[in-house]
């Protein structure tokens, strides 16, 4: 795909020969995630409520509603992906009074921090910080440099030569993947790839803490949006009620 600039100011994205608004491409991610619920389920979807992130605007949020519209769905709401994460953990059952509530979302490719304030089943965004250039797929790039050196290293091979073969660094990335959840519950990863490149199998470990050290400086950048969410909703770290 490409993208292009569109005669109105959007970015249209050109698949092939066609050229799509940005509501069109979320309309078939909604497509398809309707079809797998519906075979999943055995029953017809036709409604949903959708989750956007807390500092998209309103025509953002009105083309996520065209895209469902698109995708044959009667979006009955949308509403902040930081709420949905407090609702999920029930947040707003059963305490009452005023009460603050950290978001701290590090995704696929995206980091997201939201201050909640809820108060008798009402929500409301305090403030919100982020980058929208960090997320997991950083830390599976550092797995992957870390085992692409130690699978040189141990072959006397080159980087810059095995680095170049696409298919092995496509199964690299997948064994990074891996590796990375493992370690959310493991102290230690074994890595396993048969004919990595050339036909030479790869065996290798990571450990937890080897993880966080190559990590540490992509962690530390979390730290300033998480200060910063504090002091846009005027509030000390003592004041937060709970972290999700």
């Amino acid at each position: 795909y490409k993208l292009n600039k569109r005669t109105n100011g959007d970015v249209g994205i050109k698949l092939g020969d066609k050229d799509h608004a940005p509501a069109e491409i979320s309309a078939m991610v909604l497509r398809k995630l309707k079809e797998d619920a519906e075979i999943k389920l055995g029953d017809k979807v036709d409604q949903a409520v959708i989750t956007v992130p807390a500092y998209f605007n309103d025509s953002q949020r009105q083309a996520t509603k065209d895209a469902g519209v698109i995708a044959g769905i009667n979006v009955m709401r949308i509403i902040n992906e930081p709420t949905a994460a407090a609702i999920a953990y029930g947040l707003e059952k059963n305490k009452s009074g005023e009460r603050f509530v950290l978001i701290y979302d590090l995704g696929g490719g995206t980091f997201d921090v939201t201050v909640l304030s809820i108060d008798d089943g009402v929500f409301e965004v305090k403030s919100t910080a982020g980058d929208t250039h960090l997320g997991g797929e950083d830390f599976d790039r550092r797995l992957v440099q870390h085992m692409l050196q130690d699978f040189c290293k141990k072959n006397k091979l080159s980087v810059t030569d095995v680095e170049k073969n696409v298919k092995t660094i496509r199964r690299l990335h997948a064994a990074a993947e891996t590796s990375k959840k493992t370690l959310s519950s493991s102290t230690v990863a074994a890595v396993e790839i048969d004919a990595l490149y050339e036909g030479i199998d790869y065996n290798g470990s990571v450990t937890r803490a080897r993880f966080e050290d190559m990590c540490s400086d992509l962690f530390r950048k979390t730290f300033d949006p998480v200060e910063k969410v504090l002091r846009d909703a005027k509030l000390s770290k003592a004041q937060i009620d709970e972290i999700v």
